[in-house]
């Protein structure tokens, strides 16, 4: 049984986040529990180094874990393989087209050693509002004009905020990756935690006390 402490009940819309540095070790990050998806408070939240996280059927949840994981372009690696399939230029990208698809192709789509999802109804809506403000951006991906992959995530200011993406094709959820990194101008992308496929892509971890310097420097 995990103690929360009383100071992570999100009670209400006023109810501010605890200092991130109070984050606990198990589960890593867990800074908060509770509180409404509203535009408010997720602005709040990523503007902190803070995201949402949780399971089905479970309160909302939120984290900064520590370490973090991000990517640099300067640090982006692209295999010999996944270099020729984009020079073959099978695949066509566009922004911000089909955020609605995007959004619910990470909902549904099955992964490997995952059993679910995190994103639930709430979370697309809360997204979906986001999109329309335009605080967050898709990538898509098509092959012979149907979507096989893509990405979405938060932009503020110079950093782009990672929450999930997909693919349908091989290779095709990471060219939409290798796009956002190489080509959209973002100084840091917050790929959140880490997994052996962004690290495949050159994506590496930082103490949480670095990403929340950053933060600072580049939002």
């Amino acid at each position: 049984m995990i103690e929360i402490p009383q100071s992570f009940v999100l009670t209400d819309d006023d109810t501010p986040f605890a200092n991130i540095e109070q984050a606990l070790d198990e589960p890593n990050g867990l800074i908060a529990v509770g509180g409404a998806l509203s535009t408010e408070r997720l602005i709040d939240a990523y503007q902190r180094g803070i995201f949402p996280w949780y399971g089905e059927d479970e309160p909302v949840q939120w984290y900064s874990p520590n370490p973090r994981m991000v990517i640099t372009p300067n640090k982006l690696h692209i295999s010999k393989s996944l270099n020729k399939t984009i020079n073959q230029s099978k695949f066509n990208l566009k922004i911000d087209q089909d955020f609605d698809s995007v959004i619910r192709h990470c909902k549904t789509v099955n992964r490997k050693d995952q059993a679910g999802t995190w994103i639930d109804e709430a979370m697309v809506e809360a997204y979906t509002v986001l999109h329309q403000q335009g605080v967050v951006k898709s990538v898509e991906v098509y092959q012979d004009s149907e979507l096989v992959g893509g990405l979405y995530g938060v932009a503020m200011g110079k950093i782009f905020f990672g929450e999930s993406m997909f693919s349908l094709r091989s290779n095709a959820s990471k060219i939409a990756f290798v796009h956002l990194v190489q080509s959209m101008g973002y100084e840091l992308i917050d790929c959140q935690v880490e997994s052996p496929h962004l690290k495949s892509l050159g994506a590496f971890n930082i103490e949480r006390s670095a990403f929340t310097k950053l933060l600072k420097d580049l939002l």
